[in-house]
């Protein structure tokens, strides 16, 4: 699979372990920042990278870590196209893509440790979108409500 990753200053070393993880299960990564540890950087400048790259397709899933994950979370789902979730155990990392084609993971670096964020990645990563009936239907209602602000 081809994955993006991103994260900011609280992540960054937690992002470092995932790319080589990701890598050795024999995913495609590509990190789309921080490239460096910089304490004083924005979540909003990693994720957006990332959030655009989910949008257009150039990735098939997204991971983005930040402090909470909160601050990911609410960036990356202001880019259209993007079902970003703060997600914290494995039920509704795979949930999230099964009902809600969620394709933009976001975890906090600081408040789970390393093996349930792997866990976590590996459940969402495993996961597909059901789609037809009540998913489809939800889903085109989320396209429809961003399209009609993209309008106004």
């Amino acid at each position: 699979m081809i994955i993006g990753i991103a994260a900011d200053h609280a992540g960054f070393e937690l992002k470092e372990q995932l790319l080589k993880l990701l890598k050795d299960a024999g995913h495609q990564v590509t990190d789309y920042g921080a490239k460096a540890f910089d304490a004083a950087d924005d979540y909003p400048d990693v994720v957006l990278p990332l959030a655009q790259a989910v949008s257009k397709g150039e990735v098939e899933r997204g991971i983005a870590v930040c402090g909470s994950g909160v601050g990911v979370s609410v960036a990356a789902n202001k880019v259209p196209g993007v079902r970003a979730s703060l997600i914290t155990e494995t039920y509704s990392a795979h949930q999230g893509v099964e009902h809600d084609d969620m394709n933009l993971l976001c975890i906090g670096g600081r408040v789970i440790g390393p093996m349930l964020m792997w866990e976590i990645i590996e459940a969402y990563l495993k996961a597909n979108y059901i789609g037809g009936g009540r998913f489809e239907r939800r889903l085109d209602k989320l396209k429809a409500i961003e399209h009609n602000y993209l309008k106004s």
